[in-house]
């Protein structure tokens, strides 16, 4: 039975090209088939390619749903990411080039990047911190968060990344959960032009973060004025980053690790309101994320990838920070906005840094679409060799202009389905290897066993339904931090019985062809006159028109049908909104995907609110759509877009 009404149908097919299958990390369908016949001994044979302080030999164990992997081996990370690179040619190759918003470059060799993460892992020592305990990172996208993470787990201490954006309400209750004992953070950052207060907002969340005994603050803002006109710094308690580095020692003996203790906390949004810290062990997850780069990126020495996350959420830890590294790649790190100062910013940067391995999100492509192609033809991107997509479902016409206009029809795009909760992509092409069909994530990847399910747990071969991993994978998230139980109730107990299936929340569909598409959310699939309809299905069918840049579909009430459609859509530069465009965009969808999914209403608008990482923010959208009143709007980019959307639907519902 199905779960989830399959609309959308996409026939389009492109190939590997032969040029690129020809040199590709995995070329050879007998990898996929070796891996599906024993995926324990094949996460076994990955994770011996790290480099272990005392061999594991144990893989998997599994009491449902607590799995430990390589339980009693020992590694370090940083050893994996630094020592086993400084030791060979790849001492002076570039391990990280950084931009500033404001136009400041750094370029840091593994040698330099193995002497900054000593040097600040014996300031982290000096502080008190020790094996275990929880370390809170708040910094702008520059390289001291790299230095920070990987210094974290050269002593062993957990780190806690708070995304630079976050208010300090938010950076405070994750400090307060996980009971960190120091604080790393700037004094401010730059996004759009502007400064982002970072220490401020620290010196607000420390004056109710009882565990907090120490604050380490990079100096971001260095020029004309004094350094301590950057910030306010609190005597005992606050130390400049520049200042502790001048007399810490150049090496740093890393600690042994035992492959089950923890690397990181991670906090992802809860339903309850509370967000859950994610915990990730150390040899499970760099198993998972050196694998999957390297496979999933195609990575080769004379790289230079470039994963546009921040290193506040999972994608930067994963494909910024572990798993480039871990494969000795040379990874950029831009600090700002993708339209600051000029909408050709990206595209400038690839350029000019050679970049050759592009990883960003949808959302920023749709952006890119709605600017036009004239930004990126300004430059030269005959470097890029791969393209991919990460963070929320590709439309297929925004998959279609990124490999047109910046892959030039030339460039494989990985189109990658994870989650914070897996630690490593799941599903993903691999781009020597799989036959690509816009919008859709392909295949699970060499080890990882998916199945898509009904609410009774049974499988369904075609069509739409629920997403479940059906066997544990290294990198799968541990706990949630001091909450076993929530970790319990939240991803093993979807279906009474059966706590070996881990319930992903979001709803897929598999075609004739085995392909899987990624339908978002299942919180967001709408109830329409008894038919179960995935919202991304919809905002694919809209962004498929020439004149829309970016759609987000939400469900409003409904006396007849129980829920309508409705439909926020923003439109491509040389576009007007018009009543003759509502009601055309209403029969395209109709002629796309059926008349059941044409939107009743169809607001348009300049842009759509988002959080500062780029996601629409549905929740506000619902609000706006039943006529409610608006919630909390702390996290949106720009807030005066709701309050713009929201006079707009009630100007035309009156």
């Amino acid at each position: 039975m199905s779960e989830i009404d399959a609309l959308l149908t996409e026939n389009r097919r492109f190939p590997s090209p032969p040029a690129f299958q020809r040199v590709a990390t995995v070329s050879d369908a007998a990898v996929a088939t070796a891996a599906a016949a024993d995926p324990d001994a094949y996460w076994v044979t990955m994770a011996r390619q790290l480099e272990w302080i005392t061999p594991f030999t144990k893989g998997l164990e599994w009491t449902a749903p607590f799995a430990t992997w390589f339980r009693d081996g020992q590694l370090n990370v940083s050893t994996n990411c630094l020592d086993r690179h400084i030791r060979t040619a790849r001492r002076n190759k570039a391990a990280i080039i950084f931009e500033g918003e404001p136009g400041d470059t750094r370029t840091l060799t593994y040698w330099q990047l193995y002497i900054e993460v000593c040097k600040f892992a014996n300031v982290l020592r000096s502080l008190g911190v020790r094996k275990g305990d929880r370390v809170a990172i708040y910094l702008p996208m520059i390289p001291e968060a790299a230095v920070a993470m990987l210094a974290c787990a050269r002593i062993g201490a957990i780190h806690n990344v708070v995304f630079g954006g976050f208010s300090p309400e938010s950076l405070r209750d994750r400090i307060n959960d996980s009971q960190c004992r120091v604080l790393i953070t700037a004094d401010g950052g730059f996004r759009r032009g502007q400064v982002v207060p970072l220490k401020r907002n620290a010196d607000a969340a420390m004056t109710d973060t009882p565990s907090i005994e120490h604050c380490v603050v990079v100096q971001r803002r260095a020029g004309a004025m004094s350094e301590e006109t950057h910030a306010q710094m609190q005597d005992g308690r606050d130390a400049w980053w520049h200042r502790l580095m001048q007399k810490a020692p150049l090496q740093c003996e890393p600690a042994v690790m035992d492959a089950e203790d923890p690397l990181f906390i991670l906090y992802t949004s809860g339903t309850t309101g509370k967000p859950k810290g994610i915990v990730h062990s150390t040899g499970g997850y760099l198993t998972g994320v050196t694998t999957t780069s390297r496979q999933v990126f195609d990575l080769k020495d004379d790289d230079v990838f470039w994963c546009t996350a921040d290193v506040g959420w999972v994608t930067g830890h994963s494909y910024v920070v572990y798993g480039p590294l871990a494969n000795g790649a040379t990874c950029m790190l831009y600090e700002g906005a993708p339209d600051w100062p000029d909408k050709n910013r990206m595209w400038d940067m690839c350029e000019r840094h050679g970049v050759t391995i592009f990883y960003t999100a949808p959302t920023a492509i749709r952006a890119f679409m709605k600017w036009g192609e004239k930004h990126p033809n300004q430059h030269d991107l005959s470097r890029l060799r791969l393209l991919g997509t990460v963070g929320e479902p590709i439309n297929p016409e925004a998959w279609m202009w990124y490999h047109r206009v910046i892959g030039k029809e030339r460039c494989p795009i990985v189109d990658t389905w994870w989650q914070t909760e897996t630690g490593a992509i799941v599903i993903s092409p691999l781009p020597g290897l799989t036959e690509t069909k816009p919008g859709s994530a392909t295949h699970p990847l060499p080890g990882y066993s998916v199945a898509l399910v009904d609410t009774h747990a049974q499988p369904i071969p075609v069509g739409g339904g629920l997403l479940t991993i059906t066997r544990p994978w290294p990198s799968m998230l541990r706990t949630i931090w001091g909450d076993p139980q929530r970790y319990v109730d939240t991803y093993f107990s979807k279906w009474p019985g059966r706590p070996d299936l881990y319930f992903a929340g979001d709803g897929a569909k598999l075609d004739d062809d085995g392909y899987w598409w990624i339908l978002g959310r299942v919180d967001d699939v709408l109830n329409v006159a008894g038919h179960r309809i995935g919202t991304m299905e919809v905002e694919s069918a809209l962004v498929g028109h020439p004149s829309v840049a970016e759609a987000a579909v939400v469900g409003k009430d409904h006396e007849l049908k129980g829920q309508a459609i409705a439909a926020f859509v923003t439109l491509r530069e040389g576009f007007t909104a018009t009543s003759a465009l509502r009601d055309e965009l209403r029969e395209f969808v109709g002629e796309k995907i059926g008349a059941i999914a044409k939107p009743d209403d169809i607001l348009f608008s300049a842009d759509l609110p988002k959080t500062r990482s780029g996601k629409i923010m549905r929740r506000l959208l619902r609000d706006i759509a039943e006529g409610r009143a608006l919630g909390d709007t702390t996290t949106l980019a720009d807030p005066s877009v709701v309050a713009g959307l929201k006079e707009q639907y009630e100007a035309q519902e009156s």
